[in-house]
């Protein structure tokens, strides 16, 4: 019977401690070794927490699914930021480029609702204006209008 367990780890520095070797020790499974592959999976998110799930079967063998830190984590890395804006509306903490929008938009393809790609980039750009982070140095709310008018389609 295959056993699953699900974490949450820093990108790239997951360890035997807590809290994949506790889960992991009872399964049998060659811990050390499912800590390589996280790390080898996650080293692009270093800084970020990044869900990860270690499926094991039974022969003692592992598979191992990384998800993608939520698009916030996302826009902080891009922005240089460690948090955002206490008030957003008046209070802005960083700047992202289009292009960072549209490459968290395919980071978080599977995750977001949106139909295509531009509709991806208007959650991202949403989430840009919750956190107090232009975007190429308009305010979000004010660049959401131009995204959705088409002023970027060539873009994408």
């Amino acid at each position: 019977m295959a056993q699953t367990v699900e974490a949450v780890v820093d990108g790239g520095k997951a360890s035997a401690g807590p809290p994949l070797g506790p889960a992991l020790g009872p399964t049998g499974v060659n811990i050390g070794q499912v800590v390589a592959a996280i790390n080898e999976k996650t080293a692009e998110y270093k800084g970020m927490k990044v869900p990860v799930k270690v499926e094991i079967d039974d022969r003692k063998g592992f598979t191992i699914s990384i998800g993608t830190p939520p698009a916030s984590a996302l826009i902080m890395q891009k922005a240089g930021v460690q948090k955002g804006s206490g008030s957003a509306k008046g209070n802005m903490v960083g700047n992202i480029t289009l292009d960072d929008v549209i490459s968290i938009a395919r980071m978080k393809e599977d995750d977001l609702m949106g139909a295509d790609l531009k509709a991806k980039c208007k959650e991202v750009v949403g989430t840009c204006t919750s956190m107090g982070v232009t975007i190429e140095g308009d305010d979000a709310r004010d660049f959401m209008p131009r995204l959705a008018k088409g002023e970027f389609d060539g873009r994408f």
